[in-house]
């Protein structure tokens, strides 16, 4: 089975991160955090700035690397490396993607999660400390801010 390795950026801001709704292809309507595949020669993060520029006209910052997720969809295996982001410039105006929301720990279930993405969201409810991915971001920019 052929493995597909991408990149995802969770783009946080106060409490809330920040999710993007697939218009294209397979997956067209299913929510995920905006994510690159990485070209020849490139870095994760640099992977990420390039992509969150083309895709959304918007400058980040790669924080820290979250979590990897290996997934199994029909036709390929995903490896998707997860990184904490934020804005450093720009508006995240979507270029190509249907839509997108800023979720919170009261709104992040209401998203329609593509597989791979949604077990992000189910590993970090099944954790005792945080229960939900918005959570454990609010506690993560808290030690940054320490």
């Amino acid at each position: 089975m052929e493995t597909i390795n991408v990149v995802a950026a969770i783009i946080r801001h106060d409490d809330k991160i920040f999710a993007t709704q697939r218009g294209y292809g397979d997956f067209a309507g299913g929510w995920e955090f905006p994510e690159a595949k990485i070209e020849a020669g490139e870095t994760p993060e640099a992977a990420l700035t390039r992509e969150i520029r083309e895709e959304l006209a918007t400058r980040i910052a790669v924080d820290s690397h979250f979590m990897t997720v290996e997934y199994d969809y029909p036709a390929f295996h995903l490896s998707m490396r997860c990184y904490l982001c934020h804005v450093v410039e720009g508006d995240l105006t979507l270029l190509e993607h249907a839509s997108a929301r800023w979720l919170d720990a009261s709104t992040i279930d209401e998203a329609a999660w593509l597989p791979a993405d949604g077990s992000i969201i189910e590993e970090n409810q099944t954790r005792t400390i945080p229960p939900l991915i918005a959570t454990a971001l609010r506690m993560l920019l808290r030690r940054q801010d320490e």
